[in-house]
Formats: structure tokens, sequence, C-alpha cells
């Protein structure tokens, strides 16, 4: 069970992993340079396209297609032609950017603010858009990350990072609304819980913000039941590819001695290769 670094380049905050199982195309962004990144896992071409303004995350829309949430709007991309065009924007305060977001089983787009440049506390929001439309699902977060649907799509599970807790809502999938049930999962070593996926088997993986891991836990219970370290302080946010191996991302750390930290990594979790 190994790690591999399989892109770097320089940059402070990786972020957002969606893996396209279709097309077998990683999608991250490069938040702070408003970057979005394709990665073809096959060929191992990488393409970008700059956008005018931090990118939180990116939703997949079609072959080399995403939807990629910047601060000052949402922005299809094509990869095939390297364009960008706006798309919609919702009504956010200068004060706050998108952070993760993820889609729901209805193809809704939800999406957490937070502070930028600075953070503060409890001005983030989690928002529901719908072809045209938006509301606000959850309120006061202060740095909005990972956001994940159980299987059924009645559950969604949330980070909001400085809690050190994943919480879990109850959600109605007919109009979108999610009411908070409990927490879930407590952090007590260094790793606050950033962005996370879920396995096949309903488990959750969670990148580890200053805990140097990603971590797999069951919801159903709030246990620990794995841990990957991997080599920098920063790990930001995961996804799993069809071979349910892992992509990580990760960020740069004030250490000097931090060499990898803001590149993407390959986690092997199969025992065959």
């Amino acid at each position: 069970m190994g790690h591999t670094l399989i892109f770097y380049n320089d940059s402070k905050l990786l972020e957002g992993p969606v893996y396209d199982s279709t097309y077998n195309f990683l999608y991250f962004v490069s938040i702070l340079d408003g970057m979005v990144y394709c990665l073809d896992v096959t060929t191992k071409e990488i393409l970008s396209v700059k956008l005018d303004s931090p990118v939180g995350c990116v939703f997949i829309l079609d072959e080399k297609k995403v939807l990629a949430a910047s601060k000052i709007g949402f922005y299809e991309i094509d990869f095939k032609t390297l364009k960008s065009q706006f798309s919609f924007q919702m009504e956010i305060p200068d004060f706050v950017r998108y952070n993760d977001g993820t889609i729901d089983p209805n193809g809704r787009y939800i999406v957490g603010t937070m502070g930028y440049p600075e953070v503060q506390e409890n001005i983030g929001k989690v928002f529901s858009y719908n072809n045209g439309s938006y509301k606000v699902l959850i309120e006061n977060t202060t740095i909005s990350n990972g956001l994940v649907f159980s299987k059924d799509g009645t559950t969604l599970y949330f980070i909001d990072t400085p809690t050190k807790k994943v919480a879990k809502y109850i959600y109605d999938t007919v109009n979108g609304n999610a009411t908070f049930d409990s927490y879930i999962i407590q952090f007590n070593e260094n790793g606050s819980p950033d962005g996370m996926c879920m396995d096949q088997d309903g488990m959750l993986w969670i990148a580890e913000w200053g805990g140097g891991q990603v971590s797999k836990w069951n919801p159903e219970n709030g246990k620990m039941i794995n841990r990957i370290k991997l080599p920098c302080t920063n790990v930001s946010s995961c996804c799993l590819d069809d071979l349910g191996n892992l992509f990580v991302t990760t960020a740069k750390s004030d250490s000097p001695d931090d060499i990898f930290g803001g590149g993407l990594f390959y986690v092997n979790l199969n025992k065959k290769i």
C-alpha cells in the first residue's frame, strides 16, 4: 500500500479532486491561483484553465466539461478548447469565496462558502442551486468543507473544519432540504477534518488538515478503521477511482521541510496492482 506523487506545480493549496469514471479523468483545483486541472488518468496528460478569482470546486458536466465555482461566479470550462464561459452567480458577500461542493441525487449543486481573504467565524453558508434558483441549506459555518451524500441520498455528511467534527443531516431528496441530526465523528488529534469521500461500502475517507493523513471512518459508529500517512502536514481532500484507490490533494504548510505540500498523490489501497 503505497502513495505516489503524480502532480506537483508549487501550488499553495490543491483541492477538490473529482473523478469522472465515465471518461477516466481526474479534475482538481488550485484554489488561490484560480486554476482548474484535468488529468487524463490513462495518458497522464494534464490540461489547465485559469480563472480570474479563487476557485473552490468543480462539478462534472460532460466529457472534458466541468462547472467551476469561482469567487466571482460559476464558469463552464471546456477542456477540449481550454475556454471558460460565465454560467451564473449566487448572491454572496465580497468577503467570502466558494469552497467545497457536491451534487445531490437530483442534480442540485451543493456548495459551501468561507471567509476570504480572511477566515471569519460563522459567516459561511452551504447553498443548494438548481435551475436558476438557490437556497441556503446550512447557516453559520466557518470553513465549509467535506460534503458527501449517503448512497440512497437521504443522509448528507458535512464538515465545518474548525469544529473538528463530521455532522449528519437528514436530507429530503424531493425538496432538497437538510435537517441537522447529530455529530457522528469527532477528531481528537492534530488533524482537522477537511475534504472527504465515501467508498463502495459506505465508509468515509477524510483528509486531515494538520494531520498528515487520510483516515477511514465508519459513519454508523463514528470509529476510525484505517489511516494512510502522507509526506506532508496539510492534507486537503480525497476521492476514489473505479479501482477503489485514492487521489489525494495537499497544501503547503509553514514548515521549510514540507517539500511535498501542494502535491497531488495517488494512494494504492488494493494489495494487487
